[in-house]
Formats: structure tokens, sequence, C-alpha cells
């Protein structure tokens, strides 16, 4: 599994095919769509992802997985801890 910041399979997002999108690591947090906060966020504590940080889950990450519905959360319990 190849883990964004905050929690998306970026092997199997559908924007990797339609946008050519390589993932936040790779992008540095700036994908197709601009800059991402949860990756600015991880890597102003030079954490590997969201899943790592103390406040886990915080209520950013909260928010962006309610409006997407995409398991991001539920990745970085199963993944990443």
């Amino acid at each position: 599994m190849n883990l964004s910041s905050c929690g998306i399979d970026c092997d199997a997002c559908k924007f990797k095919e339609e946008k050519g999108c390589l993932g936040c690591h790779v992008l540095r947090g700036k994908p197709f769509w601009g800059e991402c906060d949860l990756y600015a966020c991880a890597a102003e504590k030079s954490l590997p992802h969201c899943g790592k940080c103390k406040d886990f889950a915080c209520d950013m990450l909260k928010e962006w997985e309610a409006q997407e519905g995409d398991g991001r959360i539920q990745n970085l319990i199963d993944f990443a801890q």
C-alpha cells in the first residue's frame, strides 16, 4: 500500500490514472488540485503520515474523510500505526 499523508492508498486512487497524480509524497504536498494542508501539517511535524500524529485523528482529517468518504482514517489505523 502506498499511503498518502492522510491515508489515501495512492496506488488505488482514481486520480493516479485520471490526472497522472503521483501521490503527495512524490509531489511534496502539491497534487493536481493544489496544496494539501494535511500533508503540510504532517511534514511540519516531521511525520510520514497523520497516523503517527499525537492528535490522530484530528478534526481536519475527520472533515476531509467526511467530505470524501474514502476510508483514509481506517487505512491509517490498519496499515500505518
